[in-house]
């Protein structure tokens, strides 16, 4: 029986992510296909529900991570304090059970591991948005060992619960603790003066899809920083492009989706993000040429 894989989400057909793990699984000599499926937050528990014996795993992206959160019966640290889910593993059932799944977060150690990889300050960090991968962005930034993360977005709610949660937590491998704080998107297009947190920063990180930034008003003073930003379809995306005509510097969403992706392989693999791949890194060069 040839095991299935897919990635679950909605919109789905621009996903890289098959490519990006076909080709992974072919350099480890795995015969396991992996597809896409559309699906909405309300499909995904009959979907998962209704999958056979030969279904692996899932890969999910928005508007999923949430709901995968609420449905998984064991999650991972990081799955657990984000309350984002992104991976599910298929782990054993009982008999006449219907499947169970683990639920993890790749997403934090992957956003950790491009922003590294760029050489990027993350000391001091602007994310904008307030969804699911705003909490894997402040996360990740802490991970860096951030002291501020300046939250920006339209939803006051949604900052006031981000900065509730992770106002003031601690990175438990270093020990190091970080301050959240939030601006309203409409403040922040006003500009910000000399002794407001963001004036120090050092990174921003965008979270927003491709479209919801291509009106956006922020700062000018804003594009003197570097820009990670997570959205990589279409590149350069809009926010990218308005960033690079204005002389700043701009990184795409794609070495976050690789990273990530190898940390969701070795979960699919051997049911443990933290222990490599065999010749992990002629696996990484295939998943970075499949794009």
């Amino acid at each position: 029986m040839r095991e299935r894989l897919a990635v679950l989400g909605s919109p789905i057909a621009h996903s890289k992510s098959p490519a990006i793990h076909a080709a992974a699984y072919e350099a480890l000599g795995l015969d396991w296909g992996y597809g896409r499926r559309e699906l909405d937050a309300p499909a995904l528990g009959p979907f998962l529900a209704s999958r056979g014996p030969e279904w692996r795993g899932f890969s999910l992206t928005m508007p999923l991570k949430e709901e995968a959160h609420r449905i998984a019966s064991v999650l991972d640290p990081i799955a657990a304090e984000s309350g984002v889910v992104n991976t599910l593993l298929r782990i054993a059932s009982g008999v006449g059970d219907g499947p169970r799944w683990a639920g993890f977060n790749t997403d934090v150690t992957g956003l950790a591991a491009a922003i590294r990889g760029a050489g990027l300050d993350a000391s001091s960090t602007i994310v904008l948005g307030s969804g699911a991968t705003a909490v894997s962005a402040i996360l990740a930034a802490r991970r860096l060992g951030a002291r501020h993360v300046e939250v920006v977005a339209r939803n006051v709610e949604a900052i006031a619960d981000l900065v509730a949660r992770f106002g003031s937590s601690r990175e438990s491998d270093t020990g190091a603790w970080l301050h959240v704080s939030g601006t309203p998107l409409q403040s922040f297009e006003r500009g910000f003066h000399p002794h407001d947190p963001a004036a120090g920063a050092t990174l921003v990180i965008s979270t927003l899809p491709g479209p919801a930034a291509r009106d956006l008003e922020l700062p000018a003073e804003l594009t003197r920083l570097p820009l990670f930003d997570v959205a990589y379809d279409p590149w350069p995306s809009p926010l990218a492009e308005r960033w690079r005509a204005a002389g700043g510097e701009a990184h795409a969403g794609t070495d976050m989706l690789v990273e990530q992706a190898l940390i969701q392989i070795r979960i699919f693999r051997g049911g443990d993000p933290a222990t490599p791949l065999p010749d992990e890194g002629t696996v990484l060069a295939a998943m970075r040429a499949a794009l």
